[in-house]
């Protein structure tokens, strides 16, 4: 199973806080050690949302909004996207997220990530051979 840990944005990271060595070192190290327990399978810091452009689609017409965008605690600082066991195994290393310094009031969201099979019919024949030629996974 897929799973993504998305770290949400506060007012730190929307201001483009750079982390400290230390955090950096310490982020570095708990990634280094889920890694043995945990697949990584990709992971990023995002810069603020004033550096961010939204596209809606209202009517079915693509609208775009240039950043910052106001609603702070809905935005996403960065994500780390995993291949686990299960739910256990990644609240797991969600719980071991190091929180020190700028880090220690940050809040992680945990999302499982759909599988082909998890739609049923709709991903079958053709529409399924079609979506892992576009979905390139190592």
């Amino acid at each position: 199973m897929r799973f993504m840990l998305i770290r949400k944005a506060d007012e730190a990271t929307e201001a483009g806080v750079m982390p400290s060595r230390e955090l950096a070192q310490a982020m570095m190290d708990y990634h280094e050690e889920m890694g043995r327990h945990l697949k990584i399978l990709g992971g990023d810091g995002l810069h603020p949302s004033r550096r961010a452009k939204r596209v809606t689609f209202p009517n079915g017409k693509p609208v775009v909004v240039d950043g910052p965008f106001a609603e702070t605690k809905e935005l996403i600082a960065g994500y780390t996207l995993v291949e686990a066991d299960g739910w256990d195994q990644v609240l797991e290393w969600a719980k071991k997220w190091p929180c020190i310094l700028e880090e220690a009031n940050a809040t992680l969201e945990i999302r499982q990530v759909y599988e082909l099979e998890d739609f049923g019919d709709v991903f079958t024949g053709d529409l399924r051979e079609q979506a892992e030629r576009v979905m390139v996974r190592e």
